[in-house]
């Protein structure tokens, strides 16, 4: 098997797209959805009875003697309760759903119309931009990201439904990861065009506009979080509801690498990681086209390289970037899919740019290196911004490309280096530099046997690691930090005492932070977390701490916010790659080395 091949769940995903129209036109809409329909009712009609009051029992008593088609459409109602009570917003969920579907719904109907809904109200919020737009440059700037965000979830969306399409009802919840995935990116989206706005009128406007929005795709993470519950209570088998089993950590063939050079390695790499990532013993790898600064190769700059990836290509397209410093901004776009780029090593092969907030531009467009076609793997490349302290939110690296790799890479900036943006990525033996908030987003993101080197900021900041964006309770995301070293650069170092260093705080109302099996060095303050703004958060939060070591790791001192605890082993492999974000599944296939499980 090619440690480089196109990861066959994305192949499996294209096909299902493909056929979706063909498959929906397959679906038994007649005596199937007749029985399915009674089965919900049934089902629906108990569970609502007993937490109904005695006059709702009294309408579900008197429609029962009435038609048929009466019956028919009083069980939809109540079977639609019963998907709406997992929910944060009940009162909308249901509203919207009986609007959606009719005395005929099928169970799958129901399922389908609580993503179908979300499209129009988000295409309506986002429309609402361009009216909220003024002559100011800042909020003209904010508009153009939120269409560009618009574009972005509609292909969430459009992914949610295809998947619910092209699968049987019973099978769904195999397929609750994915559908959960992709809304969560959706929700992020959405608070991501509303950061945009400068502070004020316009901002208060967007929110507004999109409120509705926000609270539907909370309502369809909800609904689709307990898809397995629902089934059992119809009695439809809900397959394994997405219940994943903890795999012993997979053994890697050598010939999965590129060599690369033993000296970008920390220290601390265990033997067997050194070995792969020297690549000894490898082949090296055999890319489709070569990136050459000094012209020694088919481009000069990765862009060009990029913009003549064939459209019909069918696997996975490999670009080396020979060693030199390229300024470029670069995006691997949407349409850029299994695009696996490699370097001579992070200090060798480096990508730089220097756009920062301070100069006019948004945080989002900031970015160096922005991967959002999904199955990217990056390998022994530096990605940099060289805007500097003074600039303030200056991103070095955006992902926003579900299944990313990022292998013996380095990230280097000041505030806001790596914005990790949506969907399930995976770090591997990476050094990243910053200050404030310098690893931000709302991904599902893993960082293994990684380096956090914090430096001195400006003399009124203080550090923070980790500012992870989560807005509801219901997404699958948060940032896992596994194995990995929190040290001080020697210009932090120097102003031991002066400047206060932290591992996170909440950027948004339900952050998530888990830190586990790692090394905190004595500059990280006891307290170990800082609040964002007040009592922002801080109820609602979720930071974990695991079988830490070194001086900073001490959790007798930690804050004594609600959201925050020390757990267990069985609670901390919930977070590790098999479990968070279901690596099992596809980082092995990338010959990529990685630890399943917990290490001890």
């Amino acid at each position: 098997m090619s440690a480089f091949q196109d990861f066959s769940y994305l192949s499996e995903r294209r096909r299902a797209e493909r056929a979706q129209r063909r498959k929906r036109m397959m679906i038994a809409a007649g005596a199937v959805s007749v029985i399915l329909v009674v089965a919900v009712c049934a089902a629906a009609a108990v569970v609502y009875n007993s937490k109904s009051t005695s006059s709702t029992a009294t309408t579900t008593a008197n429609s029962s003697s009435s038609s048929s088609n009466s019956t028919k459409g009083f069980q939809v109602s109540s079977a639609v309760q019963v998907l709406c009570a997992p929910t944060d917003n009940r009162t909308i969920c249901e509203s919207t759903l009986k609007d959606a579907v009719n005395s005929t719904s099928s169970p799958k109907d129901l399922v389908r119309a609580a993503v179908a809904v979300i499209v129009d109200e988000v295409r309506k919020a986002f429309e609402k931009s361009d009216a909220i737009g003024t002559a100011d440059p800042a909020v003209k700037s904010a508009v153009e990201v939120c269409q560009k965000l618009h574009k972005y979830e509609v292909a969430e969306l459009n992914s949610t439904l295809n998947t619910i399409d092209a699968y049987h009802l019973n099978k769904l919840p195999e397929q609750v990861h994915e559908l959960k995935n992709w809304l969560s990116a959706a929700a992020t989206y959405q608070e991501t065009c509303i950061d945009g706005f400068p502070d004020g009128e316009q901002k208060d406007k967007m929110r507004a506009a999109m409120t509705t929005a926000k609270q539907l795709t909370s309502n369809a993470l909800a609904i689709v979080g307990s898809l397995s519950s629902f089934l059992s209570l119809i009695k439809i088998g809900g397959g394994s509801g997405g219940r994943r089993l903890l795999a012993k950590e997979q053994k890697l063939s050598a010939d999965h690498s590129k060599a690369i050079g033993e000296d970008d390695l920390p220290n601390w790499v265990r033997d067997g990681d050194r070995r792969f990532l020297t690549g000894r013993a490898a082949k090296q790898l055999s890319p489709n086209v070569t990136v050459a600064k000094d012209g020694s190769g088919d481009f000069k700059t990765i862009s060009e390289a990029l913009a003549k990836i064939p459209s019909s290509y069918d696997g996975r397209y490999v670009i080396y970037v020979k060693e030199g410093v390229y300024e470029e901004q670069v995006v691997v776009d949407t349409n850029m899919v299994n695009v696996t780029m490699y370097g001579d090593g992070s200090r060798k092969s480096v990508i730089t740019g220097s756009k920062n907030f301070v100069d006019g531009t948004k945080t989002f467009e900031t970015a160096t290196f922005a991967a959002i076609g999904d199955g990217f793997i990056a390998i022994a490349i530096g990605f940099q911004n060289t805007a500097g302290a003074a600039k303030h939110q200056a991103v070095a690296l955006r992902v926003q490309s579900d299944r990313s790799i990022f292998l013996n890479c380095r990230m280097e900036a000041y505030q806001d280096t790596l914005y990790a943006h949506t969907h399930r990525q995976f770090y591997r033996g990476c050094l990243i530099l910053g200050t404030v908030d310098f690893i931000f987003g709302n991904a599902a993101a893993i960082f293994q046997n990684c380096i956090f080197s914090v430096r001195r900021p400006l003399d009124n900041q203080q550090n923070i690691v980790l500012a992870q964006g989560r807005t509801g309770s219901h997404e699958t995301t948060g940032f896992v930090v596994h194995n990995t070293r929190f040290t001080a650069e020697p210009d932090l170092v120097a102003a031991a005492g002066k400047i206060p260093s932290y591992i996170g705080r909440p950027w948004k109302e339900f952050s998530h932070t888990v830190v586990m099996e790692s090394e905190i060095g004595d500059f990280i303050s006891p307290d170990g977390y800082m609040p964002w703004d007040g009592d922002f958060a801080l109820k609602t939060l979720s930071y974990t701490e695991y079988g830490n070591k070194g001086a900073g790791a001490d959790t007798s001192k930690r804050i004594k916010w609600p959201g925050f605890k020390v757990i267990g082993r069985n609670e901390a492999a919930a977070f590790t790659p098999t479990t968070f974000i279901q690596g099992d599944d596809w980082i092995p296939k990338t010959g990529t080395p990685v630890r399943l499980g917990l290490f001890d």
